[in-house]
């Protein structure tokens, strides 16, 4: 074999090389993890415990279990003692197009009886204490060089200034709260308390510029002696990691499924099939026969947003969309556009949403009324 050819031959050998490498991508569940804090900015401190550094702990014992895991992808914000700004944090997910983004933190409380877990999503609150908890977080932007023009005025002192909240960019939110339920629901399986006792919106600068579901974490007050000598040890530290990342892995199981065969197409969008309720459905006008549902109890709908707004059915409220359908979950209203018992028709449909402006939409599939994976539906 001359030169040449063999440098075709390796070529060739390089190109499937890495068109696999891709596709092998392509099929992974990818998970950035947040370690609050870090270097000279320490995060709560109180007795010993240092919340930089437990969060750091926490974080890199998820990531090691989720790298055991097949299908998944762990990106990290910090894997050592550097600071980061806050949205260079959600930069890091956002570049690597991450399916979820998970920020990890230890809360702190003047009254030192206060403990607990909380888990946050993106959003706005009038209740007090979780506005203070988020102001503490946020306020790590003053430590960033000319925070000031960085952040456009923005007063960390105040997290309702990050009130101008559209419904485009609440489209994660019913996802983000899919995710911090399931934490929720780990942390009481291994008896740690849930204060509140549900899902918190708050206002967290982290989370407000990271394009897909997210969550913010507080694993306990280090300003309880009780909890925070438990949140600074190897095994209070393990348990904590260990349900956070059965809750990641119930996630991705339930939403994305088991990663084998499983590709980008089943979720055009970068954004997981939400599951169904029995509530009220708000019904749209069917146009055509085509509308119902087959013998198969089949139907593809596109979700175009969710949001803690309820908003008139018209087309002007919608970009010109017609025959908008909304399903209220209780706070949370999501609205879809068309629906069809024909897949390809679907992706019609997917395709005039996104021309619209609505560039998080995506497919889901119902069966009967219920959910059901968008995969299972098209074979």
């Amino acid at each position: 074999m001359n030169i040449n050819n063999k440098i075709k031959v390796l070529s060739i050998i390089g190109l499937l090389a890495f068109s696999t490498a891709v596709s092998s991508q392509s099929k992974n569940f990818k998970v950035t993890l947040d370690a609050g804090h870090g270097a000279h900015d320490f995060g709560a401190v109180y007795n010993g415990h240092i919340e930089k550094n437990i969060s750091l702990a926490i974080v890199l014992k998820v990531g090691k279990i989720l790298e055991s895991q097949p299908n998944f992808e762990v990106n990290y914000t910090r894997q050592t003692d550097v600071f980061i700004g806050l949205v260079e944090r959600a930069n890091i997910a956002n570049r690597v197009d991450s399916n979820i983004f998970v920020s990890i933190h230890c809360n702190a409380n003047k009254n030192t009886v206060a403990d607990g877990t909380e888990t946050y999503v993106m959003g706005m609150t009038k209740n007090a204490s979780s506005l203070a908890v988020a102001k503490n977080e946020n306020e790590v932007v003053t430590l960033e060089k000319d925070y000031k023009q960085k952040y456009n005025g923005y007063d960390p002192s105040s997290p309702e200034t990050l009130i101008g909240l559209t419904l485009m960019q609440e489209d994660f939110l019913n996802n983000s709260i899919a995710l911090a339920a399931k934490v929720e629901d780990e942390f009481s399986s291994i008896g740690k308390k849930i204060r509140g006792g549900g899902v918190k919106q708050a206002p967290y600068m982290v989370l407000h510029k990271a394009y897909m579901p997210r969550v913010l974490i507080e694993t306990g007050f280090v300003s309880n002696p009780v909890e925070g000598a438990i949140l600074d040890s190897e095994e209070g530290q393990n348990a904590i990691a260990n349900a956070i990342a059965k809750a990641i892995i119930s996630y991705k199981r339930e939403y994305f499924g088991s990663g084998d065969g499983y590709t980008e197409d089943d979720r055009p969008s970068k954004k997981v099939i939400e599951k169904q309720t029995n509530e009220t459905v708000t019904p749209a006008k069917k146009e055509n026969k085509k509308e119902s549902v087959d013998e198969t109890g089949i139907v593809f709908k596109v979700q175009i947003a969710a949001s803690t707004k309820k908003m008139d059915l018209e087309p002007s409220n919608f970009k010109g969309l017609k025959n908008i359908e909304m399903e209220s979950t209780g706070t949370i209203n999501k609205y879809f556009y068309g629906q069809t018992t024909d897949y390809e028709e679907a992706k019609k449909f997917l395709a005039e949403s996104k021309s619209k402006g609505y560039n998080s939409a995506f497919i889901i599939a119902l069966k009967n009324g219920k959910s059901v994976p968008l995969k299972d539906a098209v074979k």
